[in-house]
């Protein structure tokens, strides 16, 4: 829910690239008085830490893309709808990590519902190209969202302690977003992050507790897991969509968001 909410709080600002930069930047302040009291990043975590960070910046610049050109109801799912899947694969091949056949079809399911949610509405108001692309980088962000889910799981296994890993990514994830929209936006980059407090702070907030949870889950299990459970979000993401940002929901998008659902509980059982 978490998780969800923090990705309502950037939609829902007129400026999407505004918000995310008051969202990392919230994270960082928050966690700030944490590093005075976890152990310091021993030589492995800084390692991990130097893939982590160009993953969670790659990640950002897909999501804010993706957010700007399609629904929450529609991209969110898509984005994080996919991520366990790929985590899965990603897992396997870097972290050894294997599912049963269990899991293996409730990660079958989730990606139907995912490939439901892309296919575009009859009655769609939104141009086809414009459609292409919010699924172009929708996918795109489920592809970081792997990414950066096995490497930040190693660097909870290999940090002192898994706090130590996560307070230390969120004091240096703002630097790659607002360096280039600062350079971007020039002057007007200070009177950006005022305007998009209010929102910023929000989905900051949010993102702390989402995100620290989802670490600690990573430092004692199966990452494909903790991954899945995460991603039950997408039901939650795509009714926020529906009832506070007023987006066209429809049947289908109800269903593909239940089958998803369905298919990453199944995935847990397994």
């Amino acid at each position: 829910m978490t998780l969800a909410g923090a990705n309502t709080f950037v939609k829902a600002s007129s400026d999407i690239v505004g918000a995310r930069s008051v969202t990392s930047i919230s994270g960082a302040v928050i966690m700030a008085p944490f590093a005075f009291v976890t152990p310091l990043p021993n030589v492995a975590t800084w390692e991990v830490l130097a893939f982590a960070l160009p993953a969670h910046w790659l990640y950002q610049t897909a999501l804010v893309r993706a957010l700007s050109r399609g629904d929450l109801s529609l991209v969110f799912p898509v984005m994080r709808g996919s991520a366990p899947l790929l985590t899965a694969l990603v897992a396997g091949l870097v972290l050894h990590e294997h599912l049963s056949m269990l899991a293996l079809c409730g990660l079958a399911i989730a990606s139907l519902a995912t490939i439901v949610f892309a296919i575009p509405q009859k009655a769609a108001s939104q141009p086809m190209d414009l459609h292409k692309s919010a699924m172009f980088w929708a996918a795109a962000t489920g592809v970081t969202v792997a990414i950066y889910n096995v490497v930040d799981a190693k660097g909870t296994r290999v940090a002192p302690e898994p706090f130590s890993f996560t307070v230390w990514l969120f004091l240096l994830d703002w630097i790659g977003i607002n360096t280039v929209t600062a350079l971007t936006r020039g002057r007007a980059y200070v009177r950006m992050l005022k305007a998009n407090f209010r929102y910023g702070f929000g989905a900051g907030a949010l993102s702390v507790l989402s995100f620290s949870a989802a670490l600690y889950g990573f430092s004692i299990a199966p990452v494909a897991y903790i991954s899945a459970l995460r991603e039950t979000a997408v039901i939650f993401g795509a009714l926020l969509g529906w009832f506070l940002l007023k987006e066209g929901f429809g049947v289908r998008r109800t269903l593909a968001a239940l089958l998803l659902a369905c298919g990453l509980i199944v995935l847990q059982f397994g």
